[in-house]
């Protein structure tokens, strides 16, 4: 017998919030379900945040029930409010459906969209032509503007110096447009996604039910966080994308090599299909043992997200790092032109900038001075350090801390 699914995200720790949970768990078991989560296209890559929500639709399709992939190429026109203290930036039409392409192809790395088993739709379809005073007389009317003020998406931004514009309180009308468009079409009862859009969520919920008089749900799902509260998923070059253009498939690998102990268990139970007992055996390692969990995180995480190959490179990138014999052809590498070497006189603190270990030369200083940066084995001590031009015929490995990682070689 498969088991609820309710029960599945809730053993993983990724459930939150939800509208009615005693009658959600009890439809879930007994019926398929078509269920949707939005994705707004601000970014031509998902990131690890998004990964989340994915994971979430995966396991619900495992247990039998519907995903819709809803692409918000209508919302994003607008941009989600939320967790923001300013205007997002406005994208065109066509920056926003390149956006969702990109999306696509790596939302099928993990949901199944063969004929049946999943549906991806475009929400541009039904709002980018939107009769405003048909909207407004059909939708707007069943909102009310206090209760509006009182989300917490709304509340942080009327606190903010820019405030709350009129162009950005409609969103949430829109989201929950979304939700009784996706009901009335593909019979779609539940709407799941971060805890963030708990207020959004919830709009879209009490609209079906008054408007159609039928039950409808919405889930949240946990944000990733660590062990102290903090959002996971951020680096020293920003969000940690699931495009390699953006994130180098190394990078990626270490960071989830490198998390913290406390995090393991919390981060193989939300974002791998490892069975639980595993998760439970791998997180209750101890001391040296745990870098065992690290790396079979590191490695499944990142096979699931960049494929097989792409990790086994990584791994064998990463204990190249470790062993003289290890597979180096991943690394993030740097290869330097003619007019760098000369320019930079092969100076490490040129190279940290160059290489995009660090941001500029002032900050490339701090990390030599905190004892942070090698070369090969060599702790670098002074500013004036440099690299020997003959050892970049074989490449010399620069490290900050850690988890940067740059392979020097002559061009």
């Amino acid at each position: 017998m498969e088991r609820n699914a309710y029960d599945i995200l809730e053993e993983r720790g990724l459930t939150k919030q939800c509208s009615h949970p005693e009658e959600l768990r009890e439809l879930l078991g007994k019926e398929k379900v078509t269920f949707y989560i939005g994705f707004d296209p601000t970014a031509d890559s998902l990131h690890i945040g998004h990964y989340v929500a994915l994971m979430t639709m995966a396991h619900m399709q495992r247990a039998g029930h519907r995903p819709i992939a809803l692409l918000g190429g209508g919302t994003a026109m607008i941009a989600d409010p939320s967790g923001k203290t300013e205007l997002r930036k406005m994208l065109t039409v066509e920056e926003l459906d390149h956006n969702a392409a990109c999306f696509r192809k790596q939302m099928e790395r993990v949901v199944d969209f063969s004929e049946g088993k999943a549906i991806m739709v475009n929400n541009a379809d039904w709002l980018r032509n939107l009769n405003y005073m048909d909207f407004m007389r059909e939708i707007a009317v069943h909102f009310n503007v206090n209760a509006m003020l009182a989300a917490e998406c709304y509340k942080q931004r009327m606190a903010s110096e820019s405030g709350l514009t009129f162009f950005e309180m409609g969103y949430m009308l829109l989201q929950s447009y979304d939700f009784l468009v996706l009901n009335r079409k593909y019979n779609c009862v539940l709407e799941m996604g971060g805890d963030d859009q708990w207020s959004n969520m919830l709009g879209g919920t009490k609209l079906i039910r008054r408007k159609e008089q039928k039950p409808a749900f919405c889930l949240t799902t946990q944000l990733l966080t660590n062990s102290e509260g903090k959002k996971m998923g951020k680096t020293e070059k920003g969000a940690l994308w699931l495009d390699e253009k953006k994130c180098p498939v190394f990078d990626f690998y270490q960071y989830w090599r490198n998390v913290d102990d406390a995090d393991v268990e919390r981060c193989l139970a939300m974002l791998t299909f490892l069975p639980m007992d595993e998760v439970h055996r791998l997180g209750s390692l101890k001391d040296s043992a745990i870098n065992e969990a690290k790396r079979v995180l590191a490695f499944t995480l990142t096979e699931q997200v960049h494929g097989t190959e792409k990790a086994k490179a990584a791994q064998a990138a990463a204990e190249g790092l470790f062993y003289a014999n290890g597979d180096l052809s991943s690394m993030p590498t740097k290869k330097l032109t003619a007019d760098e070497i000369a320019e930079s006189g092969l100076r490490v603190i040129d190279l940290l900038v160059l290489s995009g270990l660090c941001k500029s030369k002032s900050d490339a200083r701090r990390m030599i001075e905190s004892g942070a940066v090698f070369a090969g084995e060599d702790k670098i001590t002074t500013f004036d350090a440099a690299l020997d031009l003959n050892a970049l015929d074989e490449g010399v490995i620069l490290r900050k801390g850690k988890k940067g990682f740059c392979r020097i070689l002559r061009g």
